[in-house]
């Protein structure tokens, strides 16, 4: 496959896999990723600096909800005109990522990941619903997450790594559901320097935090494998030459649900599964070099799941916002 050239830069198979390597965990040693893809440490730092700079990657490492069934994923139905200002408005949100302008202009989607059940409640139940922008709030709590976030993520580039290479780049941290680990005064400068800069240095966190290297190190091990916080990995699938998105909203025999979802999580194209209340129980977010490809993955993977019982697809037309970036046109600000 000829590498792929994008406006200034060109991305071969080692720029590929590196992207690859980031999603599995954005914090992998740059030793190891070289390890792992066959190059040296230095090539791919010096990769890593040109695709940041780009706008074509960023990593963060941000805060997990504080309680269970925070997790919403939100269609917002728009007056004519308005999705581009209010869209504006929610990407300047903490507690609101994958922000998205739908087919037509007249849907915004997003996910809302408040901090506190009060902080919840503002955005879904006041701010929303006051907003004469606003013409319809559809909240769908989201149940289990198969595919994404870390959990097989979206991997629909050329030379993918192997599954003996994502092996070795898995995080040696086992992250926990059941998050008892307390927290300590410096964890808030700890995720703050982070969200800025997700691959900062413990030197870097250790004088935002104003504790020593080591103890940065161990703190974001502990907050890593609590549960408190968690690796990111924004890529800018747009400019990285996959500019057709849209989301797919299917109703599944509850028995089937499990059996569906690792289906679609286990496809290269899906960014993002997950089981949701509502009629439709569950919802993808599909990422695909062209319409073609859409099309062909709708009807041949996705039709030939007889648990499919019907399915709404959702085109993207402006994507506004990843996990905790802003785009700026199709790249990342950084």
């Amino acid at each position: 496959m000829p590498p792929f050239a994008s406006d200034s830069f060109t991305l071969d198979r080692i720029d590929n896999q590196l992207l690859h390597a980031l999603l599995i965990d954005g914090r992998a040693p740059f030793s190891l990723i070289g390890q792992v893809i066959g190059t040296s440490e230095q090539t791919i730092a010096r990769r890593y600096r040109r695709l940041h700079e780009a706008g074509a990657v960023r990593v963060l490492v941000l805060p997990s909800p504080i309680d269970e069934g925070l997790d919403w994923i939100v269609r917002i139905g728009v007056r004519p005109g308005a999705a581009a200002r209010l869209a504006g408005a929610l990407a300047a949100r903490n507690d609101v990522s994958w922000l998205r302008i739908m087919a037509g202009g007249a849907e915004i989607l997003c996910i809302s990941r408040p901090s506190s059940l009060a902080e919840r409640d503002a955005l879904l139940l006041e701010r929303l619903a006051r907003t004469n922008l606003v013409t319809t709030v559809a909240a769908h709590a989201i149940m289990k997450v198969f595919g994404g976030s870390g959990i097989r993520d979206w991997s629909a580039f050329d030379d993918p790594l192997d599954a003996a290479q994502v092996a070795a780049l898995r995080p040696a941290v086992s992250l926990q559901s059941n998050r008892t680990t307390d927290t300590r005064p410096e964890d808030a400068a700890l995720l703050a320097a982070l969200r800025e800069d997700g691959r900062a240095g413990y030197a870097q966190l250790a004088t935002a935090a104003r504790i020593s290297p080591a103890r940065a190190r161990r703190r974001l091990d502990t907050l890593r494998a609590s549960g408190h916080a968690y690796v990111h990995t924004d890529v800018a699938t747009e400019l990285l030459g996959f500019p057709t998105a849209a989301s797919l909203w299917l109703s599944v025999a509850p028995g089937d649900l499990e059996r569906v979802g690792a289906q679609l999580a286990a496809l290269a194209q899906t960014t993002f599964v997950a089981a949701v209340s509502g009629p439709a129980n569950l919802t993808a977010s599909l990422v695909c070099r062209s319409e073609t490809e859409l099309y062909s993955l709708l009807t041949d993977e996705v039709g030939a799941i007889d648990a499919v019982r019907a399915a709404e697809v959702s085109p993207v037309i402006r994507r506004i916002k990843q996990a905790g970036t802003i785009l700026s046109g199709t790249r990342l600000s950084l």
